[in-house]
């Protein structure tokens, strides 16, 4: 294919109104687009600063030259064969209603940005949600559809923090519906649903590890099925700090590793982390990784050397 184009010049200072407008006919390529505007936009500028007037004129562009040439005079519109058609009446706006057309318009981006910062969210996050929102199909008449991200995320976030909420969106499931190679438009958990499994993590009734967990099943196996239903049937309910299994993994990950208990006893606290994830393991997640941290401390420093 090829490329043709025509584009419009004017220049002004600051506050003041637009200048006279100079027309660039049949531009083919991006370059000679940046080349013909940059050229004509300091044509105007020498000739204003000289003391002259920019007359409304139609141009062509010498790529050897890398300026504008004058091909015609386009003093008024009759030079564009402007004229008037008996047949259309003029088309009278009251200002009633265009306010009715505005206050019926979707919230436009620019407002939806501010909103979104103004809740604490990142910049980051909040380029995101508009980012995979713009990819909302629009019907007729500019109708958007249903399904937006924008939409899902304010409905989750009602009642509920909307930095935790992003974080579950964009981080949790986003990430997962890449690796499954499906967009928004085919996720299937519902607001409720999503919203049901943030409360149940910030409670404490099923850990962060398990949320996930019961996140990805919900991806799997779509179903109508809540998350706490799902974390009863496969057993993720977070244990109770003092639950005996807990207890009894802890010690048993303190047993099989002799040379780490010996070097946290030593004073090297940090390598804890490497018996509590082993346990989180045992746990399948349901354990509380605090909970387990101090409480292999406690049976290690107990236990002693």
């Amino acid at each position: 294919g090829s490329l043709r184009c025509d584009v419009n010049i004017s220049v002004n200072r600051q506050g003041e109104p637009a200048g006279t407008r100079c027309e660039v006919k049949n531009l083919n390529s991006v370059k000679n687009i940046q080349v013909a505007i940059t050229s004509e936009a300091f044509r105007h500028i020498g000739l204003l600063t000289s003391g002259q007037g920019v007359k409304q004129e139609t141009r062509g562009f010498d790529e050897d030259k890398a300026e504008t040439y004058l091909l015609r005079n386009k003093e008024d519109a009759p030079d564009y064969r402007y004229m008037p058609d008996p047949n259309i009446p003029p088309l009278l706006l009251t200002e009633a209603y265009i306010e009715k057309i505005r206050s019926s318009m979707p919230e436009l981006p620019n407002a939806t940005r501010k909103r979104l910062l103004a809740q604490g969210l990142s910049v980051q996050d909040t380029d995101v949600l508009m980012t995979a929102d713009a990819g909302r199909e629009v019907g007729i008449d500019g109708i958007f559809g249903q399904g937006g991200v924008i939409t899902y995320f304010d409905a989750v976030s009602e009642g509920r923090d909307p930095k935790i909420v992003v974080n579950w969106i964009v981080q949790v499931l986003f990430g997962q519906l890449a690796a499954r190679n499906q967009t928004f438009a085919e996720n299937p958990i519902t607001i409720a649903q999503l919203g049901s499994l943030i409360d149940m993590v910030q409670s404490g009734v099923i850990t962060g590890s398990s949320g996930k967990l019961i996140l990805r099943l919900m991806l799997d196996t779509p179903s109508s099925k809540t998350p706490e239903q799902l974390a009863k049937e496969h057993s993720l309910i977070a244990l109770d700090k003092g639950d005996s299994s807990m207890k009894v993994w802890c010690r048993e990950v303190v047993e099989s590793n002799p040379e780490v208990a010996d070097a946290i006893r030593a004073g090297n606290v940090n390598i804890v982390n490497k018996l509590v994830g082993r346990v989180m393991k045992k746990s399948r997640g349901t354990a509380d990784a605090l909970s387990v941290r101090n409480l292999l401390l406690e049976i290690i420093t107990a236990k002693g050397p």
